[in-house]
């Protein structure tokens, strides 16, 4: 391992060189995330910190709820700033990794807006990182280009491109490859940090701004924090205050009660709120893990029409209507089908009934994750919705209580259920193991979000010895039962050979681990970041 030492000011960077890390990780931007860090850090330590003690109260038996402190933000009369123009439609909007080639084609994808994921799209190796960057920096100036090393195809930018919107990662996760004065700098702000410096003033001076999608807040006090960065950021580089737009996504239990608050936090900087729906199932199961009333049934049955859904989704509406905000909705995580064309049918008619509900709902765009379903997405938005947006669709019929938000999924626990939350889940860490973020798994594009699903859902059914529709009680030598023989099953699946040279024996041991441990770990990516690199 080589470190490079900036010795002035106690930044280094650890670890082997990687391509176009001497145009990323210049001397001036190395000082600019240097200077964040300094100032930010250690109110983000204490964020983290009351993170802990919420969940300790909650453990203890305090009902989530609105927040009493802040009722008169809620009942006040108040709006975010105006919308830059190239932000007055985002009907459409794509979600992928920071690869060179899938942020061509997701730009080039015919959705109005693209959101480059550092976060649960991307395992954070040193080189993904670096190397997103730098096709980041080379897709604002219109000169990213790839070429198939094995078909020699050329793949090069549209005359249209999406909007970019960059998704940096949560507050929860280090990057230990960049210390500044001797400790890793939090991952959130060397990603924004990187992308800011590159490319603030390129993007201004090219009539859109610097757009992003924030992700995993738990509380308004965290996005007055991301607030203060914003208005530090833009005075440091000399950019007019008010450059930043930035699109929070709901997606943990506590944010749904601080939704006005969040918006009220960022106002000047606000681009809305989406409802990160999949990481919100996952923040549930965490948050109420104590709780054996709160037991989830399988994954599968936890959708957008169970009535703690539609509350969380409508309310999201409401709220930023009220505000003048985008409210975004959820992602369609479906791929196409080209083996099977009933089975492809089937799952496009669920695209089209999940996105015609989120447009009646009033949502002012969608998320999907494949370009084949932009088209789909689309005509469901236009056949509803007049006008580039339904910031008038006020939805003054919602009135949702804390009971609303807190009621739970119904359905059942199956042993089919656990067997697929096993198997989603290391097949996926396999690939995050091994550096790949973003994984096609069973007809759904998978991510971080739901891998935790799955593996939360393990953990919560045996922690409280939850019961099967055939009876048997889930135990711990009932999940490592299965864990053993849904590895057999993955073996199968990619013609054995001791898993053709992957890291399925790692990946189990994590997902064994994280299940049959006594308690819920707060992120799997913490003790997956151990075997990066």
């Amino acid at each position: 391992m080589a470190t490079t030492t900036l010795e002035r000011s106690l930044v280094e960077i650890v670890g082997a060189p990687v391509p176009e890390g001497d145009s990323v990780l210049t001397p001036g931007a190395l000082e600019f995330v240097a200077t964040l860090v300094r100032e930010f850090r250690p109110r983000l330590e204490e964020l983290l910190a009351e993170r802990i003690r919420r969940r300790a109260r909650w453990s203890q038996g305090e009902q989530l709820d609105f927040l009493v402190e802040t009722a008169g933000i809620r009942r006040n009369e108040w709006r975010v700033a105006s919308l830059p123009a190239d932000l007055e439609r985002r009907t459409v909007e794509i979600t992928g990794p920071v690869d060179r080639k899938m942020v061509i084609n997701a730009l080039n994808s015919g959705a109005d807006v693209f959101m480059a994921d550092f976060e649960d799209a991307t395992s954070p190796t040193w080189s993904n990182l670096v190397s997103g960057q730098a096709n980041l920096r080379d897709a604002v100036r219109r000169s990213i280009d790839y070429t198939d090393p094995a078909s020699g195809k050329r793949y090069v930018l549209g005359e249209k491109p999406a909007v970019l919107f960059v998704r940096p990662r949560g507050l929860h996760l280090p990057e230990r490859h960049l210390r500044v004065d001797g400790e890793a700098a939090p991952g959130s702000l060397v990603d924004f940090g990187l992308y800011f410096h590159h490319n603030a003033r390129e993007l201004l001076k090219r009539e859109t701004g610097p757009y992003f999608y924030i992700p995993k807040l738990e509380s308004h006090l965290e996005a007055r924090w991301w607030n203060e960065v914003f208005v530090r950021a833009q005075e440091l580089l000399g950019v007019p205050a008010g450059s930043i737009r930035a699109t929070v996504l709901i997606e943990t239990l506590p944010a749904a009660f601080e939704m006005d608050e969040i918006l009220y936090e960022l106002r000047e900087h606000s681009a809305g709120l989406n409802c990160g729906r999949w990481d919100y199932i996952f923040s549930t199961i965490k948050a109420r893990r104590d709780d054996p009333a709160a037991v989830m049934p399988d994954r599968s049955q936890v959708t957008m029409t169970q009535p703690n859904m539609r509350a969380y989704t409508q309310l999201l509406v409401k709220t930023c209507h009220r505000r003048g905000a985008h409210a975004m909705g959820g992602m369609a995580a479906q791929i196409p089908i080209k083996s099977d064309s009933e089975a492809n049918e089937q799952a496009l008619s669920r695209v089209r009934a999940d996105k015609a509900r989120e447009a009646g709902d009033g949502h002012d765009g969608t998320w999907i994750a494949h370009p084949g379903l932009v088209a789909i997405a689309r005509a469901e938005f236009e056949s509803r919705v007049t006008g580039p947006n339904q910031l008038g669709v006020l939805r003054e019929d919602v009135h949702v209580t804390a009971a609303d938000l807190l009621a739970v999924p119904v359905g059942t626990r199956t042993e089919a259920g656990l067997r697929h939350n096993i198997r989603v889940g290391i097949h996926y860490l396999e690939s995050w193991i091994r550096g790949v973020g973003c994984v096609p798994l069973y007809h759904l594009m998978e991510d971080a979000a739901t891998a935790e699903i799955s593996r939360t859902q393990v953990w919560q059914w045996l922690r409280h010895r939850a019961r099967l529709d055939d009876g048997r009680v889930v135990t711990a030598e009932l999940v490592r039962h299965a864990i053993d023989e849904e590895l057999g099953v993955i073996a199968n699946e990619v013609g054995d050979t001791r898993f053709k040279g992957g890291r399925y024996d790692e990946a189990a041991r994590i997902f064994r681990d994280l299940a049959l441990d006594d308690g819920c770990a707060e992120f799997l990516t913490i003790p997956a970041y151990e075997l990066l690199d």
